[in-house]
Protein backbone atom coordinates (compact mmCIF):
# COMPACT_ATOMS: atom_id res chain seq x y z
CA UNK A 1 0.00 0.00 0.00
CA UNK A 2 1.52 3.36 -0.99
CA UNK A 3 2.45 5.78 1.78
CA UNK A 4 0.13 8.81 2.08
CA UNK A 5 3.18 11.05 1.64
CA UNK A 6 4.27 9.20 -1.50
CA UNK A 7 7.81 7.97 -2.12
CA UNK A 8 10.09 8.31 0.89
CA UNK A 9 13.89 8.15 0.85
CA UNK A 10 16.25 7.25 3.69
CA UNK A 11 19.83 8.46 3.62
CA UNK A 12 22.24 5.52 4.06
CA UNK A 13 23.67 5.39 7.58
CA UNK A 14 27.25 5.14 6.31
CA UNK A 15 27.08 8.74 5.07
CA UNK A 16 27.01 9.82 8.73
CA UNK A 17 30.10 7.93 9.84
CA UNK A 18 33.15 9.76 11.23
CA UNK A 19 31.73 13.27 11.04
CA UNK A 20 34.08 15.84 12.64
CA UNK A 21 33.00 16.88 16.12
CA UNK A 22 29.97 14.58 16.11
CA UNK A 23 29.85 12.05 18.94
CA UNK A 24 26.11 11.61 19.46
CA UNK A 25 24.27 8.33 18.96
CA UNK A 26 21.17 8.37 16.73
CA UNK A 27 17.67 7.79 18.14
CA UNK A 28 14.58 7.17 16.03
CA UNK A 29 10.80 7.34 16.24
CA UNK A 30 8.99 5.32 13.54
CA UNK A 31 5.37 5.78 14.66
CA UNK A 32 5.00 9.50 15.32
CA UNK A 33 1.22 10.18 15.28
CA UNK A 34 0.25 11.51 11.84
CA UNK A 35 3.61 10.50 10.38
CA UNK A 36 3.50 6.74 10.78
CA UNK A 37 5.77 4.84 8.41
CA UNK A 38 8.45 7.54 8.41
CA UNK A 39 11.51 7.51 10.64
CA UNK A 40 12.33 10.67 12.59
CA UNK A 41 15.87 11.05 13.89
CA UNK A 42 16.75 12.85 17.09
CA UNK A 43 19.63 13.30 19.51
CA UNK A 44 18.90 12.62 23.18
CA UNK A 45 21.88 13.08 25.49
CA UNK A 46 22.31 13.67 29.20
CA UNK A 47 20.22 12.41 32.13
CA UNK A 48 16.53 11.87 31.43
CA UNK A 49 15.74 13.39 34.84
CA UNK A 50 17.91 16.48 34.34
CA UNK A 51 16.68 19.75 35.81
CA UNK A 52 16.42 21.35 32.37
CA UNK A 53 16.07 19.90 28.86
CA UNK A 54 17.49 21.95 26.00
CA UNK A 55 15.30 21.34 22.93
CA UNK A 56 17.44 22.42 19.97
CA UNK A 57 15.75 23.05 16.62
CA UNK A 58 17.70 23.48 13.39
CA UNK A 59 16.68 25.31 10.23
CA UNK A 60 17.38 25.48 6.48
CA UNK A 61 19.32 23.67 5.00
CA UNK A 62 21.11 22.28 8.07
CA UNK A 63 20.49 19.44 10.55
CA UNK A 64 21.24 18.69 14.20
CA UNK A 65 24.96 18.60 13.36
CA UNK A 66 24.63 22.39 13.71
CA UNK A 67 24.41 21.98 17.51
CA UNK A 68 27.65 20.02 17.98
CA UNK A 69 29.36 23.04 19.61
CA UNK A 70 26.50 24.07 21.91
CA UNK A 71 25.29 20.66 23.09
CA UNK A 72 28.52 19.75 24.94
CA UNK A 73 28.27 22.97 26.98
CA UNK A 74 24.74 22.14 28.10
CA UNK A 75 25.71 18.53 28.83
CA UNK A 76 28.78 19.50 30.85
CA UNK A 77 26.50 21.53 33.13
CA UNK A 78 24.42 18.41 33.80
CA UNK A 79 21.47 19.11 31.54
CA UNK A 80 19.68 17.05 28.89
CA UNK A 81 19.86 17.88 25.17
CA UNK A 82 17.17 16.78 22.72
CA UNK A 83 17.53 17.76 19.05
CA UNK A 84 15.36 16.37 16.22
CA UNK A 85 15.91 16.55 12.48
CA UNK A 86 12.89 17.81 10.53
CA UNK A 87 11.56 15.34 7.98
CA UNK A 88 13.51 16.01 4.77
CA UNK A 89 16.70 16.82 6.69
CA UNK A 90 19.59 15.12 8.45
CA UNK A 91 19.01 11.47 9.35
CA UNK A 92 15.21 11.76 9.22
CA UNK A 93 13.30 10.27 6.29
CA UNK A 94 12.73 12.39 3.20
CA UNK A 95 9.51 12.42 1.18
CA UNK A 96 10.37 13.01 -2.48
CA UNK A 97 7.31 15.08 -3.41
CA UNK A 98 7.87 18.81 -2.81
CA UNK A 99 4.17 19.30 -2.09
CA UNK A 100 4.34 17.16 1.06
CA UNK A 101 6.29 19.89 2.79
CA UNK A 102 4.00 22.56 4.25
CA UNK A 103 4.13 24.80 7.31
CA UNK A 104 1.58 22.59 9.04
CA UNK A 105 3.44 19.38 8.07
CA UNK A 106 6.53 20.64 9.89
CA UNK A 107 4.74 22.25 12.83
CA UNK A 108 2.71 19.09 13.32
CA UNK A 109 5.96 17.13 13.43
CA UNK A 110 7.22 19.40 16.20
CA UNK A 111 4.10 19.25 18.37
CA UNK A 112 3.79 15.46 17.93
CA UNK A 113 7.47 15.05 18.84
CA UNK A 114 7.19 17.37 21.85
CA UNK A 115 4.22 15.43 23.17
CA UNK A 116 5.76 12.01 22.47
CA UNK A 117 8.92 12.94 24.36
CA UNK A 118 6.87 14.31 27.32
CA UNK A 119 9.45 17.04 27.88
CA UNK A 120 9.30 19.23 31.00
CA UNK A 121 11.16 22.38 32.11
CA UNK A 122 12.31 22.99 28.56
CA UNK A 123 14.72 25.60 27.24
CA UNK A 124 13.82 26.05 23.59
CA UNK A 125 16.92 26.75 21.44
CA UNK A 126 16.09 28.10 17.99
CA UNK A 127 17.55 29.62 14.84
CA UNK A 128 16.16 30.13 11.31
CA UNK A 129 13.22 27.72 10.72
CA UNK A 130 13.81 26.36 14.20
CA UNK A 131 12.37 29.68 15.35
CA UNK A 132 9.75 30.18 12.63
CA UNK A 133 8.24 26.91 13.82
CA UNK A 134 9.51 26.66 17.39
CA UNK A 135 8.47 30.12 18.52
CA UNK A 136 4.84 29.30 17.69
CA UNK A 137 4.58 26.58 20.38
CA UNK A 138 5.42 28.15 23.79
CA UNK A 139 1.91 29.63 23.89
CA UNK A 140 0.57 26.07 23.89
CA UNK A 141 3.17 24.40 26.10
CA UNK A 142 3.83 25.96 29.51
CA UNK A 143 6.56 23.31 29.95
CA UNK A 144 8.73 25.72 27.91
CA UNK A 145 10.18 28.00 30.57
CA UNK A 146 13.27 29.39 28.85
CA UNK A 147 14.42 30.29 25.32
CA UNK A 148 17.70 30.87 23.51
CA UNK A 149 16.90 32.75 20.29
CA UNK A 150 19.40 33.24 17.44
CA UNK A 151 18.97 34.76 13.95
CA UNK A 152 15.35 33.88 13.30
CA UNK A 153 11.91 35.46 13.15
CA UNK A 154 8.19 34.92 13.54
CA UNK A 155 6.11 34.73 10.35
CA UNK A 156 3.30 37.27 10.46
CA UNK A 157 2.65 37.83 6.74
CA UNK A 158 5.45 40.21 5.75
CA UNK A 159 8.84 39.52 4.16
CA UNK A 160 11.94 39.73 6.39
CA UNK A 161 13.52 41.93 3.69
CA UNK A 162 15.48 41.98 0.44
CA UNK A 163 18.11 39.55 1.67
CA UNK A 164 15.42 36.93 2.23
CA UNK A 165 13.73 37.70 -1.09
CA UNK A 166 17.02 37.09 -2.91
CA UNK A 167 17.57 33.81 -1.06
CA UNK A 168 14.04 32.60 -1.81
CA UNK A 169 14.50 33.43 -5.49
CA UNK A 170 17.87 31.66 -5.60
CA UNK A 171 16.48 28.42 -4.14
CA UNK A 172 13.44 28.51 -6.41
CA UNK A 173 15.62 28.74 -9.54
CA UNK A 174 18.78 26.78 -8.74
CA UNK A 175 18.85 23.50 -10.73
CA UNK A 176 21.24 22.02 -8.14
CA UNK A 177 21.29 23.02 -4.47
CA UNK A 178 24.79 22.55 -3.11
CA UNK A 179 23.96 22.44 0.59
CA UNK A 180 27.54 22.31 1.85
CA UNK A 181 28.49 25.29 -0.31
CA UNK A 182 25.48 27.23 1.00
CA UNK A 183 26.59 26.52 4.58
CA UNK A 184 30.20 27.52 3.79
CA UNK A 185 29.11 30.78 2.17
CA UNK A 186 27.38 31.85 5.37
CA UNK A 187 29.96 30.22 7.64
CA UNK A 188 33.49 30.73 6.28
CA UNK A 189 34.99 29.14 9.41
CA UNK A 190 33.83 25.65 8.31
CA UNK A 191 36.46 23.09 7.33
CA UNK A 192 36.05 20.97 4.20
CA UNK A 193 35.14 17.99 6.40
CA UNK A 194 32.43 20.02 8.16
CA UNK A 195 31.07 21.15 4.79
CA UNK A 196 30.90 17.49 3.81
CA UNK A 197 28.95 16.74 7.02
CA UNK A 198 26.28 19.20 5.90
CA UNK A 199 26.18 17.50 2.50
CA UNK A 200 25.93 14.05 4.09
CA UNK A 201 22.10 13.86 4.30
CA UNK A 202 21.69 14.38 0.56
CA UNK A 203 23.19 11.77 -1.81
CA UNK A 204 21.51 13.52 -4.78
CA UNK A 205 18.83 16.08 -5.68
CA UNK A 206 15.95 13.64 -5.09
CA UNK A 207 16.66 13.87 -1.36
CA UNK A 208 16.38 17.69 -1.27
CA UNK A 209 12.64 18.35 -1.56
CA UNK A 210 12.53 19.63 2.02
CA UNK A 211 15.47 21.95 1.34
CA UNK A 212 13.83 23.27 -1.84
CA UNK A 213 10.53 23.95 -0.09
CA UNK A 214 11.44 25.71 3.15
CA UNK A 215 12.10 29.20 1.71
CA UNK A 216 8.75 29.19 -0.13
CA UNK A 217 6.93 28.31 3.11
CA UNK A 218 8.05 31.37 5.10
CA UNK A 219 4.78 33.23 5.89
CA UNK A 220 5.48 36.43 3.94
CA UNK A 221 1.95 37.35 2.87
CA UNK A 222 -1.21 37.56 4.96
CA UNK A 223 -3.00 34.56 3.47
CA UNK A 224 -0.18 32.06 3.94
CA UNK A 225 -0.25 29.08 6.27
CA UNK A 226 1.49 29.86 9.53
CA UNK A 227 0.49 33.53 9.75
CA UNK A 228 -2.23 32.81 12.29
CA UNK A 229 0.23 30.90 14.47
CA UNK A 230 2.80 33.68 14.07
CA UNK A 231 0.44 36.47 15.04
CA UNK A 232 -0.78 34.51 18.06
CA UNK A 233 2.85 33.94 19.07
CA UNK A 234 3.65 37.67 18.84
CA UNK A 235 0.67 38.46 21.03
CA UNK A 236 1.74 35.80 23.53
CA UNK A 237 5.36 36.99 23.74
CA UNK A 238 4.32 40.62 24.12
CA UNK A 239 1.66 40.11 26.74
CA UNK A 240 1.88 36.72 28.44
CA UNK A 241 5.37 35.23 28.23
CA UNK A 242 6.76 34.93 31.75
CA UNK A 243 9.78 32.73 31.06
CA UNK A 244 13.44 33.65 30.76
CA UNK A 245 15.02 34.57 27.43
CA UNK A 246 18.50 34.87 25.99
CA UNK A 247 19.13 36.31 22.52
CA UNK A 248 22.29 36.19 20.42
CA UNK A 249 22.70 37.99 17.10
CA UNK A 250 25.13 37.03 14.33
CA UNK A 251 25.86 40.45 12.90
CA UNK A 252 27.12 39.21 9.51
CA UNK A 253 23.76 37.63 8.57
CA UNK A 254 22.31 39.42 5.49
CA UNK A 255 18.90 37.75 5.89
CA UNK A 256 18.02 37.62 9.60
CA UNK A 257 20.71 39.84 11.07
CA UNK A 258 20.52 42.82 13.45
CA UNK A 259 17.45 44.63 11.99
CA UNK A 260 15.28 41.50 12.03
CA UNK A 261 16.54 40.43 15.44
CA UNK A 262 16.02 43.84 16.99
CA UNK A 263 12.39 43.69 15.83
CA UNK A 264 12.07 40.27 17.44
CA UNK A 265 13.78 41.49 20.62
CA UNK A 266 11.16 44.22 20.97
CA UNK A 267 8.42 41.56 20.91
CA UNK A 268 9.76 39.17 23.57
CA UNK A 269 8.69 40.39 26.97
CA UNK A 270 11.57 41.03 29.41
CA UNK A 271 14.21 39.78 26.97
CA UNK A 272 17.58 41.12 28.16
CA UNK A 273 20.01 42.98 25.92
CA UNK A 274 21.20 40.61 23.16
CA UNK A 275 24.68 39.12 22.93
CA UNK A 276 26.18 40.31 19.65
CA UNK A 277 28.66 38.17 17.72
CA UNK A 278 30.47 40.59 15.42
CA UNK A 279 31.81 37.94 13.02
CA UNK A 280 28.86 35.58 13.45
CA UNK A 281 26.85 34.62 10.39
CA UNK A 282 23.36 33.27 9.87
CA UNK A 283 24.23 29.80 11.22
CA UNK A 284 25.18 31.23 14.58
CA UNK A 285 25.45 27.84 16.30
CA UNK A 286 28.82 27.52 14.54
CA UNK A 287 29.97 30.26 16.94
CA UNK A 288 27.89 28.60 19.63
CA UNK A 289 30.07 27.50 22.57
CA UNK A 290 30.43 30.98 24.12
CA UNK A 291 26.75 31.66 23.40
CA UNK A 292 25.77 28.50 25.29
CA UNK A 293 28.05 29.47 28.20
CA UNK A 294 26.61 32.97 28.37
CA UNK A 295 23.04 31.66 28.27
CA UNK A 296 23.73 29.24 31.14
CA UNK A 297 25.21 32.11 33.15
CA UNK A 298 22.18 34.32 32.45
CA UNK A 299 19.84 31.51 33.51
CA UNK A 300 22.06 30.59 36.50
CA UNK A 301 22.23 27.01 35.25
CA UNK A 302 26.00 26.46 35.04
Amino acid sequence: MPHPFGEILRTPDERFENLPGWTFAPNYIEDLPGYEGMRLHYVDEGPKDAEVTFLCLHGEPSWTYLYRKMAPVFLAAGHRVVAPDWFGFGRSDKPVDDDVYTFDFHRGTLTAFFERMALTNVCLVVQDWGGLLGLTIPKDYPQITRMIVMNTGIGVGVSPGEGFNAWKNYVANAPVLKVGEIMKRGTPILSDAEVAAYDAPFPDETYKAGVRRFPALVPVSPGMAGVEHGRAAVDFFRNEWSGESFMAIGEQDPVLGPPAMERLHAIIRNCPEPMRIADGGHFLQEWGAPIAEAALTTFELN
